[in-house]
C-alpha cells in the first residue's frame, strides 16, 4: 500500500511521528501497530477500513 501510495518508509515514518526502523518492522509483521497508529497509517495511505483491517 506505501509504495502504490508512492512513499518511501523515510517519508511516511516520518509523517507518522515514528522512526524508521518502527515503521519497517510494522511493514515487516514483527511489530503490531497500535489501533491509533493504524488509524494514522490508513488516514495518510488514504485507504479504506476494509483495505487496512480485512485484506491485510
Amino acid at each position: 500500500m506505501r509504495t502504490k501510495s508512492g512513499l518511501t518508509q523515510d517519508k511516511l515514518s516520518k509523517e507518522l511521528g515514528i522512526s524508521r526502523a518502527s515503521y519497517t518492522n510494522i511493514e515487516l509483521g514483527l511489530k503490531n501497530p497500535s489501533l491509533s497508529l493504524a488509524i494514522k497509517i490508513k488516514a495518510v495511505l488514504n485507504y479504506s477500513n476494509d483495505d487496512i483491517f480485512l485484506n491485510g
